[in-house]
């Protein structure tokens, strides 16, 4: 079972510290080189939750104390934040080949909003990760 254990924590941390990087350095840079990472950054989102919620269930199934619930707060920050990815920047990244001179500005500054706000989430998702610990 530990096997099992380590390969869920390396399909979990993995694509997290990808997403994550990739979500900051997004929001950082007004979002160069979002037409390349924005695909790579949902598909590492949703291998890091599944990965992160079977470990939840494995490792945690069943007991709540302070230690699962500020992994559950880092939790619902993560899937917020894959949601604000997934819902307002995708389509405005889709629609941005397609727009016109007038509109691509806005389209740019609605995905480099919600990278901005998604890092914010995810902060919070790493610093509840490290929180418990210590709790």
């Amino acid at each position: 079972m530990q096997y099992v254990l380590a390969i869920l924590a390396a399909f979990h941390i993995l694509p997290a510290v990808f997403w994550a990087g990739t979500t900051f350095a997004l929001a950082r840079s007004g979002g160069a080189g979002a037409e390349v990472l924005a695909r790579q950054q949902l598909g590492a989102a949703t291998v890091a939750i599944l990965a992160g919620l079977a470990l939840m269930y494995f490792l945690h199934n069943g007991a709540v104390g302070n230690f699962e619930l500020a992994l559950g707060v880092g939790a619902l920050c993560a899937i917020a934040a894959a949601g604000v990815q997934s819902g307002m920047g995708m389509p405005a990244l889709r629609r941005l080949p397609r727009a016109s001179a007038a509109d691509a500005p806005l389209l740019k500054e609605r995905f480099v909003r919600a990278q901005r706000i998604a890092a914010g989430l995810l902060a919070i998702t790493v610093i509840c990760m490290a929180v418990p610990r210590f709790i």
